[in-house]
């Protein structure tokens, strides 16, 4: 069972929660703000963690308004690693940790991994190029000094980590993708919230990803399918930087002189006129979109498996992006006909199936209200592309969690007709057991990041399936 601390934090969030819901449902948005397509992505009631991109704990991060018509954002999480050197043929060999000068605020976690002040993963200093200890300045992976490189422009504006110029972009490491989809019943949470940055930072530590904490745009100001839309809509967005990333270094890499060289400069300013500017550059030096994964947590599961589910109804129209796996954590699934854990746990710890149905009625619009819409149960009939061709998916559930019936049923659905679909369930477990900010420092919450590391990198490995489940 779960502890004293949790059962009683349990009862104070129910009572906050169904007093927001309540309130949302008996004063809706007025007209102007309702019939608003800019929408909101987080609620003033969100604790929120400032974006820093130096490398602070190991992750540097950025926000990047994507959509300039919707409030639709992302949060980049780059992990440190992408630093390291490229070697093919074996285990790559960090050439630098970049540390920035600035501080990350206390997030009142108590975790010792904030702490700023670490040692360097390059080893001992028993190679002759090997930097003291009282060394400030270091040298990166592009033999330039990573002060000046990854910590601050040239008008010192800027204090954070800039990957090469297009023309040296072959040298740095790619990671996977990971798209992650927060919590929040669709009507509250965020993607910025000090929860989610933590969860985000120690997923893409654990994973070795670069993690997009996609700011897709909450109810009731936005009904469905708008926070759907908002994720296929990253997903689209990835695969154009992509492209634009190949085209503007494909562009600088030419060579020659004469009328190569003015007809090279000439192409430069018409891609530049067309977006080539507005790469992202992390994404562009260290992104791999062939090795994408889907994340979603609670109602973010709903938004991860739709985006799955059209990313492979567009096919090689998202090329280069390839979602090669998903994973579900405890999954905001509901149903007409109960099932027996909606029976027996329907007033379980943190979110009861009651407020549950609030947050549906706040979701969905009124003429498509139904717990049995293909939005809220994955088992209804013509949901979309046949499952055999669904990408494999991971399901994580708690024992006392009374949505945990529905997500086995649909990964038994998918193992069917032979998709990868194993199930993790925890013990004395509840809802956002792994990601709700007063667990985030238990060992569960550890242990199932690290399981999670442990499977999705069957997938995004470039080395092939050697790593077995």
């Amino acid at each position: 069972m779960p502890s004293v601390a949790v059962k009683l934090y349990s009862v104070f969030f129910k009572f906050l929660l169904k007093h927001r819901l309540q309130n949302r449902i008996q004063n809706p948005a007025d007209d102007a703000s309702s019939n608003n397509p800019f929408g909101v992505s987080t609620r003033p009631e969100e604790s929120v963690a400032a974006a820093n991109p130096t490398f602070v704990d190991g992750v540097a991060t950025k926000d990047i308004h994507i959509d300039p018509f919707t409030s639709l954002s992302i949060r980049i999480f780059l992990p440190e690693t992408a630093l390291l050197t490229p070697e093919p043929d074996s285990n790559p060999q960090p050439k630098i940790r970049v540390i920035g000068s600035a501080k990350w605020p206390d997030l009142d976690f108590g975790s010792p991994a904030f702490d700023v002040n670490r040692r360097s993963s390059s080893g001992a200093s028993g190679t002759t190029n090997a930097a003291t200890p009282r060394e400030q300045s270091r040298r990166n992976s592009y033999g330039c000094d990573g002060e000046s490189v990854s910590l601050k422009s040239e008008n010192e504006v800027y204090r954070g980590y800039a990957p090469p110029v297009d023309t040296h972009r072959e040298k740095c490491r790619k990671l996977p993708v990971m798209l992650q989809f927060h919590g929040g019943g669709f009507v509250s949470g965020s993607n910025d919230s000090m929860a989610n940055d933590f969860f985000c930072r120690r997923i893409a530590k654990l994973c070795d990803v670069i993690v997009l904490a996609v700011g897709y745009r909450l109810a009731p100001e936005n009904r469905y399918p708008a926070a759907f839309d908002d994720g296929f809509k990253v997903l689209s967005w990835l695969a154009k930087q992509a492209n634009l990333a190949e085209c503007s270094m494909s562009i600088g890499n030419t060579r020659g002189g004469g009328s190569d060289q003015r007809k090279s400069e000439i192409h430069r300013r018409i891609v530049d006129t067309f977006g080539a500017s507005m790469v992202e550059p992390w994404l562009a030096a260290h992104g791999d979109p062939s090795r994408c994964v889907l994340l979603g947590v609670s109602c973010g599961s709903n938004i991860a498996d739709f985006v799955a589910r059209q990313s492979v109804e567009a096919g090689k129209l998202l090329d280069p992006v390839k979602v090669v796996a998903q994973v579900l954590m405890y999954p905001f699934f509901i149903g007409t006909i109960p099932t027996h854990s909606e029976i027996k746990l329907a007033n379980s710890y943190f979110y009861d199936k009651a407020m549950c149905i609030l947050a549906w009625k706040l979701f969905l619009p009124e003429e498509e209200f139904s717990l049995d819409h293909p939005a809220a149960n994955p088992l209804v009939p013509n949901r979309g592309p046949p499952r055999k061709l669904m990408p494999p998916t991971l399901t994580v559930v708690a024992e006392h969690d009374w949505m945990r019936d529905r997500a086995i049923a649909y990964s038994e659905e998918l193992r069917k007709v032979n998709v990868d679909a194993p199930v993790l369930e925890y013990k004395d477990a509840v809802h956002e057991f792994a990601t709700l900010d007063m667990l985030l420092k238990t060992p569960q919450a550890q242990a199932c990041a690290e399981d999670i590391a442990i499977w999705v990198k069957k997938y995004i490995s470039n080395r092939g399936h050697e790593l077995s489940y």
